[in-house]
């Protein structure tokens, strides 16, 4: 099973790539980061350099963005709710927030 945050980060900046119709070689160029970091990114790879991933996301006209995803991951930061314990669908099998708000509007370039 595949990291939906890296499987979503790789097709966004294969696609946006595309629609630029720039090549692998290109976006590196423009980006000043290596064609073999744009291959890891659009490959999913899990290991890539945060500064290299934003130069390349700026390059392409996207951005990272870091959100809370649900009231449920906000309360689990505050402490228990009211009842004093936390269902088990409130947060416990909620992945952490990676910024990855596709289906958010301002994350749309």
């Amino acid at each position: 099973m595949g990291n939906s945050f890296t499987d979503d980060l790789a097709a966004e900046v294969r696609g946006r790539r595309g629609a630029l119709r720039l090549s692998q070689r290109d976006l590196a160029e423009l980006a000043g980061v290596s064609e073999r970091f744009v291959r890891f990114v659009e490959q999913g790879k899990r290991t890539v350099q945060l500064d290299s991933l934003l130069a390349l996301l700026g390059t392409l006209g996207l951005e990272l963005r870091i959100q809370t995803r649900t009231s449920a991951a906000a309360r689990a930061l505050t402490g228990p709710s009211t009842s004093g314990e936390i269902g088990a669908s409130e947060g416990a099998s909620e992945p952490p927030a990676h910024g990855n708000q596709r289906n958010s509007p301002e994350a749309r370039p």
